[in-house]
Parts: C-alpha cells; structure tokens; sequence
C-alpha cells in the first residue's frame, strides 16, 4: 500500500467509524482461513461490516474522528485487528463472537466502543451481549408506563361492572 493509499483508506475508515461509532475490535490471529471466512459469511447475514485493519491505521483513522474519546480504545490494541461495525444492532458482535466461542478462545475481544462508552478486553463480551439497544430501552419503559394505567382501566372496569350488577339487583328488588 502506498503512502498515498493509505491516507485514502485512514479517510475512508474515518467516515466509517463516524457513520457508525458502535464497534468491536477483535483478535482472530489464531484463525483458520476457513474459519475467517465463517465469521465473515456470519457477519454478512446479520448486515455487520467486517474488515482486517493495521493497528496504526485504525488510530490514525480514530485521532480524526471529533467528540469521542478513543484513548482506551487505542490503548487496548495488540494484536492485528479485526473491526466489525456494529451499526444499530450493538451487541449483535457480542452474541457472534460467543456463538464463535463454542470450539475455541477466539474470536477474543479487544475493545468495544457502544453508544460513547469504551468496553475493554474480553472479560466484558458478557456485559455486551446483555446491553439493550435503545428501541428495546425504550419498549422497557412504555411498558412500565402503560402497567399502571392498565391497572387503574382494569379497577374501573371491574368496578363498573359491580356497579351495573348492583344497579341490576336494585332494579329486580323495586320489582
């Protein structure tokens, strides 16, 4: 790659981690080429970009993203690393890196950085595939919201239906 071709791909990768700021760095040295071709065909049927980068090149490429703060993401790279953007679906990563996680230690993660909050080593993949995504956050609390309306809808119901059955047998009484 020339000097010039790997400015076009820093920009390239900062317009990425821009678009989507919800990604996983990970570390699949270990991999087969078969099984590197497995994650990649997972990671396509669930809509998540994957991509080989440079270490070098991925910090470049975070230095110029404005408003976040990348420094703990930058500090957990090690290894030759895999980037996969997470888009809406956050802790989708998470759930394959585990599924992956059946007959091996790897993938392992290196880094996450989910909605402004960095995530580092492997000891968080459990925490990740916990996290909520703010559509299912925000299903949590109209359902809290709606409980108690329910419940006052269901008493007055309830209560109406004493009311006819008392106002029925006052009638069937003055008869």
């Amino acid at each position: 790659m020339t000097k010039q071709e790997k400015r076009d791909f820093v920009v390239e990768l900062t317009e990425q981690f821009k678009a989507s700021p919800n990604f996983y760095i990970i570390d699949i040295s270990g991999f087969s080429v078969e099984k590197a071709g497995k994650l990649r065909g997972k990671c396509f049927q669930k809509n998540l970009k994957i991509q080989m980068i440079k270490n070098s090149l991925i910090e470049k490429s975070l230095n110029e993203v404005e408003g976040h703060d990348f420094e703990p993401i930058k500090n957990a790279l090690h290894y030759p690393s895999t980037v996969i953007f997470a888009g809406e679906d956050f802790n989708a990563p998470a759930k394959l890196i585990k599924e992956f996680r059946a007959d091996g230690d790897l993938p392992a993660l290196e880094a996450a950085y989910i909605e402004g909050m960095s995530f580092i080593g492997d000891k968080e993949l459990d925490a990740l595939t916990k996290l909520k995504s703010k559509n299912e956050l925000l299903g949590d609390v109209i359902g809290l919201l709606q409980s108690p309306i329910k419940n006052v809808i269901g008493a007055l119901t309830g209560q109406s239906s004493k009311l006819a059955s008392l106002v029925q047998a006052i009638g069937e009484k003055k008869q």
